[in-house]
Parts: C-alpha cells; structure tokens; sequence
C-alpha cells in the first residue's frame, strides 16, 4: 500500500470541506492545524470561483493565516450571525462529545460553535475513541486559581498548570491560565463538563457537546470519509 504524507491527507480533507462553502457566507474559524489547512484551501477557492466569504477567527494564530491568505476578517459583533464553522478537534467519542483546546483557545471556538448555523468538523481518524480520556483544557481566572485547584481534585481531577517551555504560565488571549487536567476514562462528558463549570473561576472546559453537522475524517489510506451524528460509529 502506498504511503500518504499527512500534509497531503490533510490538504485534500480541507479540500473536501469547501462543498459546505457559499457565497456571502461568514465563516468561524477554530484553531490548529486541520484549520490553517483549510484557510488556505478557502482562500484558493473563493479567488478560483469569484465569491465573497467573510471570516471570524477563534485565535491571533488563525487569524494570522487568514491575513496572509487574504481573506476578509469580519468584525466580532457578526458572531451572532456565523453560517459555518470550521475546527479541528483533539479527541472525539462514538457519541460526538469531542475534548478541545490544546491550542488554548477554547472558550473562543466554543462561542463560534454555539452561534454557527452549522457545524464542520477536520480530524484525523486516530482522533477517533470509543470513551474520551484525553487531558481536558480548563480555562482559569488567575485569581482563583489555587482553589480551582483544590476543587478539580475533589471531583476526581489531576490538574496541571500549563506552562511554556522555560516553565512560564500559559496565558490564554483572555488573559486566563489553563489547567490540562486528567480524569481519566470519562463516561459521562456532559455531567462532568457540568461539575467543572460549576467551579467559582472556571472560565470554560474543553469539553464540547454541541451539536456537529459533519465530521470529515482523514483516513490513514489517504481517503476521507463524512460522517454525521446518524452515521458515525467507526
């Protein structure tokens, strides 16, 4: 069988996604690589097809991408009004609840998905886990930091500060600090999102139950494969 470079999978998964792409659209953009992909294929695709999209990125790091790729950076207060979003993901479950935000920006993407009219999803296929178990991002107010600590721990948790190479906090862009924290096998994702947000000084979890319209899997073997919540069981 022959190889596919990753890049080359991921080039051609962001490509696929563009079907959801319309003229006059505003479109979300998540973090990550899977994104950064995917703003380079839009950016080609509306100069190939003459349209006009508008975007709103989740991070300086996206938007940063979509500068360069020139396309159009809406104002904020278009959130409200987002038609598509499209992210990446770091874990995703049988049942759709994903874990998100090792690129920190959680609470920006959760917004995004929440007001978008739909809903596009680029992973790879490893991302793909019949119980998430992944480390779970938690965006905290500095300030409260040492009891959020405490609290994780009461409810099962091993937060870990999350620290820069020389061994500084990580701040996010809205200036909080975030705890990579393990819980282990996690069966019930929404009642422990509901435990960790019920903490004084948690901003938000990355742990994402919105609803998702498709998921476009990039496979080892070089194909992509869509799936919705009524088809997806790997």
């Amino acid at each position: 069988m022959v190889k596919v470079k990753p890049e080359k999978i991921m080039d051609k998964m962001a490509e696929k996604a563009l079907e959801n792409v319309k003229d006059g659209m505003i479109i979300g953009l998540g973090s990550g690589f899977a994104v950064s992909r995917f703003v380079d294929a839009l950016s080609k695709y509306i100069k190939k097809n003459r349209i006009k999209v508008s975007v709103i990125p989740s991070s300086l790091q996206i938007q940063i991408f979509a500068e360069k790729a020139e396309l159009e950076i809406a104002q904020p207060n278009l959130i409200s009004s987002i038609d598509l979003v499209v992210d990446g993901l770091d874990q995703i479950d049988r049942n759709f609840n994903m874990i998100k935000g090792g690129g920190g920006a959680l609470l920006r993407e959760k917004v995004l998905l929440r007001a978008s009219k739909k809903v596009v999803i680029l992973t790879k296929e490893d991302k793909f886990v019949e119980t998430l178990n992944r480390k779970v991002p938690i965006e905290v107010l500095p300030f409260a930091r040492s009891l959020v600590l405490k609290e994780l721990e009461k409810i099962g948790g091993k937060p870990e500060l999350r620290l820069l190479e020389k061994g500084y906090p990580v701040f996010t862009e809205n200036g909080n600090i975030i705890f990579d924290t393990d819980f282990g096998l996690i069966k019930d994702p929404p009642l422990l999102l509901s435990k960790i947000k019920n903490i004084p000084g948690v901003i938000e979890a990355g742990i994402f139950t919105e609803r998702i319209n498709s998921v476009y899997k990039a496979c080892k073997d070089g194909t992509i494969k869509k799936i919705t919540p009524k088809s997806a069981r790997r």
